[in-house]
């Protein structure tokens, strides 16, 4: 048996199996993860609000007898509502905020068994592909602290890819599941629009843009996990077909020969890093070892369009989530309460009209209906996670001085995700490499919609040929 003193290399599963088996209390382990946060937390900045007593608390008690009894756990400082805890997301706007109740989503976790120790860093309300808050300073990615985690969900990828906990909540609007986890060497899937529920304060979020799950060290615990969370909430919006059968017992089943688009180029117009470039050729090559059809192919869309289709979604969202925020907290609107980056998106938004919202929203449908035929001919879409490898911190700093060459850097970053937020078809990045200065670099591979079980097939495939679960920062240690 794995001793407590490296039960942290485990993933969610096999701790699971321990408390199942009665080798370790799920005190125990709370209160091993807890020690190893005080430890590595200072140099990481990933546990912005921590639960310890609370967490204490019901790993000493009568826990739900769920799949993941006794694991410990993160939520994201986003959207995710524990009842009797503040959430901010990153923004001083919500100072004094408590939920009154578990969101949905929180509540599957909790049913699960997972003990929840804090809430994760995240980018003031998620709007950046990083987690630097003015709130509370920068998430730091743990193959080198000088580099950022990217994100949004920075914070809970930092914590997993340290060891801090096996698994973490994440939510993802234009990349902010699969960003991080690129940039930290974790799995992430972004699952099919509508497979989790936002209930129950929200239907959707910019017109169903934003999806909930996990960002993970292993395959298996994002498809268990997802197969604990999944369903819709009475009154949904979007409910995809349910799966055949468990996501988990698609980890390890044989993929069968899958046709593979490749696409090295941007989705925007910017440059992609010839590390980027290198990784997807590495993955390409890899996946025709295996037996699949690998091929160059894109489809046939207006990239500069759909840049533009989105910045209008997400701006228009962001108007919306300010206004959310008034109305609930009774509180109006003013500068001090907002980083300026921020503001000045609040700023835009305010002249984005009804119906420009409308005929982006439009505009995101024919693209789905596009990408969809795509993939009548097409299995899987290989393409770069991110456009380059994770960036120093505060290379999205914003001032009237860096301002544009911010937003073109954003730009070039995180140009590759936000395309499977606009069609809703669920995507994820797989960590297969490091590049030559030893930090991650992701590739991402989209499916069909509502075919995440293509997915999981494949990426179990890929994580039995090129393992990456020993592979651990210096600052796991």
């Amino acid at each position: 048996m794995t001793g407590l003193g490296d039960v942290w290399k485990l993933d969610a599963t096999s701790q699971a199996e321990l408390v199942r088996q009665g080798d370790v209390t799920a005190l125990e382990l709370v209160d091993a993860a807890i020690g190893r946060i005080e430890r590595r937390n200072p140099a990481l900045n990933a546990v912005v609000h921590p639960m310890f007593e609370q967490a204490r608390t019901a790993a000493a008690g009568d826990l739900p007898n769920g799949p993941f009894r006794g694991v410990p756990f993160f939520l994201k400082d986003l959207a995710a509502e524990f009842g009797g805890e503040p959430m901010t997301e990153g923004s001083e706007f919500l100072a004094g905020y408590v939920s009154d109740g578990d969101s949905e989503l929180v509540a599957r976790y909790r049913a699960a068994g997972l003990v929840v120790l804090g809430k994760a860093n995240t980018s003031e309300f998620g709007l950046l592909p990083t987690a630097e808050p003015a709130l509370f300073g920068p998430a730091r990615n743990p193959w080198n602290t000088g580099h950022m985690t990217g994100g949004s969900s920075g914070g809970s990828a930092a914590a997993v890819a340290a060891g801090l906990v096996p698994v973490a909540h994440a939510n993802d609007g234009g990349g902010s599941i699969r960003i991080p986890a690129s940039c930290c060497g974790l799995f992430g899937l972004k699952a099919t629009r509508g497979r989790n529920s936002l209930a129950p304060h929200y239907g959707d979020i910019g017109n169903g843009i934003i999806h909930e799950h996990v960002v993970s060290r292993s395959v298996r615990d994002s498809a268990a996990i997802l197969d604990a969370t999944a369903g819709p909430a009475p009154g949904e919006p979007y409910a995809p077909p349910p799966p055949a059968r468990p996501f988990a017992a698609e980890v390890g089943a044989d993929p069968g020969t899958l046709k593979i688009a490749v696409m090295t180029g941007s989705m925007n117009g910017c440059d992609v890093h010839p590390d980027c470039v290198a990784a997807v050729e590495d993955a390409a090559r890899l996946c025709e070892s295996l037996g699949h059809r690998v091929d160059y192919a894109e489809p046939d869309i207006d990239w500069d369009g759909i840049a533009r289709l989105f910045s209008n979604l997400w701006t228009g969202m962001f108007g919306w989530v300010v206004a959310d925020w008034a109305r609930r907290l009774d509180r109006a609107p003013a500068p001090e309460y907002f980083e300026p980056w921020t503001w000045r998106m609040y700023e835009v938004s305010q002249k984005i009209g009804a119906s420009d919202y409308l005929i982006a929203v439009q505009d995101a449908q024919r693209v789905a209906r596009i990408v969809g035929r795509f993939f009548d001919d097409w299995d899987i879409l290989l393409t770069p996670t991110v456009a380059a490898p994770p960036l120093p911190v505060g290379s999205f700093l914003w001032t009237e001085e860096t301002r544009r060459s911010a937003r073109q850097a954003v730009a070039l970053f995180s140009s590759h995700t936000p395309l499977f937020n606009v069609t809703g078809q669920p995507a994820m990045t797989v960590p297969l490499v490091w590049n030559g200065a030893g930090l991650p670099v992701g590739v991402q591979f989209a499916g069909r919609y509502g075919d995440e079980a293509t997915l999981f097939r494949l990426a179990g495939q890929l994580e039995n040929a090129r393992p990456w679960k020993d592979r651990w920062p210096v600052i796991a240690a």
